[in-house]
């Protein structure tokens, strides 16, 4: 962790802020560090004058923008029948798993898209099934960059507030990350369970 973070203050030094959109695309893909420390960090580096708070913001923005498109190509190229036929191979899951939860993402898409950008352990996986669902690109870009905005913004903004504590940012938002991650779980179990009793009933 600690070198992953050193090399993210190198890039955001060296390339300066552009370099904060390269880390959260990267993040935002691959995340090897979670976002509520790549983005406060970037925030404090930011107050030490490498570069400013509103091109930290933009430049983060664009770079989750990068990341979620990527992923919604993925989603795009994948489509809905291989992902139903890789969860029928799942035990315990289904393809009319995948079609409703994307029926259901249909319903809720731009509300989906944009308060999943505010959410811990969702912000990167949402992408996929607007990919699948083939949501309209340009409705796609304008949500994601609004949801990404709030959040890159507010991270940032506590780090350059926070200076040498920026890191205390994390402690607030991690509990919350650990929450989404105990939840998704509990749904998981809860579905697998069901899923069995109905198998064992037939």
């Amino acid at each position: 962790m600690e070198a992953v973070l050193d090399w993210v203050v190198l890039v955001m030094r060296t390339v300066g802020s552009p370099g904060v959109g390269l880390a959260t695309a990267l993040e935002t893909v691959f995340p090897p560090v979670p976002s509520e420390l790549v983005l406060p960090l970037a925030g404090y580096t930011a107050s030490q004058g490498y570069y400013s708070l509103t091109a930290a913001i933009a430049w983060a923005t664009a770079g989750s923008l990068l990341g979620a498109l990527v992923l919604y190509w993925l989603g795009a190229a994948w489509g809905l029948e291989r992902v139903c036929a890789l969860a029928d191979r799942i035990p315990l899951v289904h393809a009319s798993d995948v079609r409703r939860a994307v029926a259901w993402f249909g319903r809720h898409g731009r509300t989906a898209v944009f308060v999943g950008r505010l959410v811990p352990g969702v912000r990167s996986l949402i992408s996929i099934p607007a990919g699948i669902d083939r949501m309209p690109l340009l409705r796609f870009c304008v949500f994601t960059t609004a949801g990404s905005l709030v959040w890159n913004a507010a991270l940032i903004l506590a780090g350059y507030e926070l200076g040498e504590q920026w890191h205390v940012v994390e402690g607030y938002v991690g509990p919350v990350s650990n929450v989404v991650y105990v939840l998704l779980a509990i749904v998981l179990v809860v579905v697998a369970a069901r899923r069995l009793r109905h198998r064992l009933r037939t």
